[in-house]
């Protein structure tokens, strides 16, 4: 019935994996957010696409600027973009979000949608939209003749990478003590204070860590997809789909739907590519209907 090559189909399984690990990651910056801040991010993929953006201009438009010295590698632009975005994201935190954390969610929706659609603004009006392209590192070139595919060398590395940034924040989060005192601050934010804990101080950090996840997954997207303003509103729908079919605030249902739904989306590809674009939204609305906490997530 489907007359596929095996390469064919490993390669788009490949792509679905990919995806799969933005996924994963940007779902998991979320429900790390909303799960212990309560707070629905829509900057998400404006902060995924900043990061982008500031690998490709430390490349290429600061040794323009300040000489070649001032080049900035695919390596360095893995730590200081999603720290630059970090620190954004703290910024917003302290001088914006914070003011609304007594009111409804509907308000930090609304505040950081805005706050998306600027940032989008600005980099159309400054870089247009038609995107720019971002090479992988050399040592990252090229790839791996498995005999019955190719294998690219920055794809395995993306996935090696997202892998192990996936189970390293759900440790953290899930496996030591400061992810304890997180989630206590979230239960009885003025008992932990009374213990000495600054639980202000743990919230801004934690908003910055999960934007900075955005900027990681921005950065390792950089050479893989057009970087372009509207690269993260278009992965962002997407990403709250998995948030919700995973459960909400579910560092472990982000992770693991995240990579099945990319997973799912290239097999969708291959044999029935009509479907590829709205099987996420299906499965959301099978797991609404049956599971309303989502797959991973606790019923109240």
């Amino acid at each position: 019935m489907f007359d596929i090559s095996l390469p064919a189909l490993l390669a788009q399984l490949l792509v679905g994996l990919i995806n799969g690990c933005f996924y994963a990651i940007l779902s998991m910056g979320l429900a790390i957010i909303f799960g212990l801040l309560n707070i629905v991010n829509f900057t998400h993929g404006a902060q995924f696409m900043m990061a982008a953006f500031l690998a490709w201009i430390g490349f290429t438009q600061l040794p323009q600027l300040l000489g070649p010295g001032a080049q900035i590698n695919f390596w360095a632009a893995l730590v200081l973009a999603p720290l630059l975005v970090g620190a954004v994201g703290v910024a917003i935190e302290k001088t914006l979000l914070k003011r609304l954390y007594h009111l409804d969610h509907l308000y930090g929706l609304l505040l950081t949608f805005g706050i998306a659609l600027m940032m989008e603004g600005g980099f159309r009006y400054f870089y247009g939209i038609s995107g720019v392209g971002y090479e992988p590192p050399e040592i990252l070139q090229g790839g791996f003749d498995l005999g019955f595919m190719f294998l690219p060398a920055y794809r395995a590395f993306v996935v090696v990478a997202s892998l192990t940034l996936c189970l390293l924040t759900w440790y953290l989060f899930e496996r030591t003590r400061l992810g304890a005192l997180l989630r206590a601050g979230t239960e009885n934010a003025r008992l932990l204070q009374a213990f000495g804990v600054n639980v202000p101080v743990m919230i801004t950090l934690t908003y910055g860590f999960g934007v900075a996840l955005a900027g990681v997954a921005g950065v390792l997207a950089a050479p893989v997809m057009q970087i372009n303003p509207l690269m993260g509103s278009n992965l962002l729908n997407i990403v709250f789909a998995v948030v919700v079919i995973g459960g909400l605030g579910s560092i472990m249902g982000a992770i693991v739907t995240g990579l099945a739904l990319g997973l799912l989306e290239g097999l969708a590809k291959v044999f029935y590519p009509e479907a590829s674009t709205v099987v996420v939204f299906i499965v959301m609305a099978v797991v609404l209907l049956t599971r309303p906490a989502g797959l991973f997530g606790k019923e109240k």
